[in-house]
């Protein structure tokens, strides 16, 4: 059986209910996060937390839980839930109200609902045991808020709805200058003579808490080089390694980008060197 967390209660899945007047329902009006956990142990909580309130702030919706009453939630889930390894979903709409128009009502308290999900292991730093991706490639023709994490999704569903029919794992997005941007539901990377290379924080990707654990981690603990920048579609297909990142994924290595091979179609060096440092150090966070 699984347990979810609804509006202050904890049920079974089963019996959570919503209005079908929630606008989160109706209009996709919310913010959510997934935030993994192995044995227990959450990665990133305060950053996934902090996100979820600047996101809920950008959009107007008062939600008066605090970072405890979060933790709260996610422990419980946690221990009410069968499985080692757990992603825990969190999702604030704007609430129900009474009629379906437009603009944001009045007095409305939010719907806070909460559960929980198997999810791989955690990538093992080892070249041979990794499973790498394969990728589409295709021009993002999502929104231009994609730092706000909105439950309203269809641009990215339709986006890893390519690759998954063209039988690929995830799809990497350019825009309209050629620049890699992010993928459907990643962060994306590519690795030059060692230098490890993704796009700069704009309202184009999301802010990911496994990007930012990543590339603290790198800048404390190692002398890779990284550079924020959005590299063009060629410099993606040139590269030595491509990855993307995600909280469910970590750091993923990318063998095949619309059907051409990455570098000589292997799991790099560099990869290997960021997943043993983001493994050591991804609890401090």
């Amino acid at each position: 059986m699984t347990t979810v967390y609804l509006n202050g209660d904890y049920m079974p899945m089963e019996e959570a209910k919503i209005s079908p007047m929630d606008r989160g329902f109706l209009f996709g009006d919310g913010i959510y996060e997934v935030i993994p956990s192995y044995s227990g142990k959450m990665v990133g909580f305060g950053p996934h937390i902090d996100r979820m309130i600047d996101g809920l702030a950008a959009i107007g919706i008062n939600c008066n839980l605090s970072h405890a009453d979060y933790q709260q939630i996610c422990d419980q889930l946690i221990a009410g839930n069968e499985g080692d390894n757990l992603g825990i979903y969190l999702h604030v709409s704007r609430g129900t109200d009474t009629k379906r128009h437009h603009a944001y009502p009045d007095n409305v308290a939010p719907t806070v609902y909460g559960f929980a999900f198997a999810i791989p292991d955690a990538n093992v730093p080892d070249k041979g045991a990794i499973k790498p991706y394969e990728c589409s490639l295709t021009q993002d023709m999502r929104w231009k808020r994609c730092g706000i994490k909105s439950t309203a999704l269809l641009g990215n569903v339709m986006h890893f709805q390519k690759g998954h029919s063209e039988g690929n794992g995830e799809t990497i997005l350019f825009n309209e200058e050629n620049k890699i941007t992010e993928g459907s539901a990643v962060n994306a990377y590519i690795v030059k003579n060692g230098k490890i290379i993704t796009a700069p924080l704009t309202e184009q990707i999301l802010p990911g808490i496994t990007r930012l654990i990543l590339l603290d981690v790198l800048a404390k603990y190692s002398d890779i080089e990284v550079e924020e920048r959005a590299p063009t579609v060629e410099e993606l297909l040139d590269a030595d390694e491509v990855w993307i990142t995600s909280s469910s994924k970590e750091i993923a290595p990318v063998t095949k980008v619309d059907g051409k091979l990455i570098g000589d179609g292997t799991v790099g060096d560099v990869w290997l060197a960021a997943q043993t440092l983001y493994t050591k150090h991804k609890y401090e966070y």
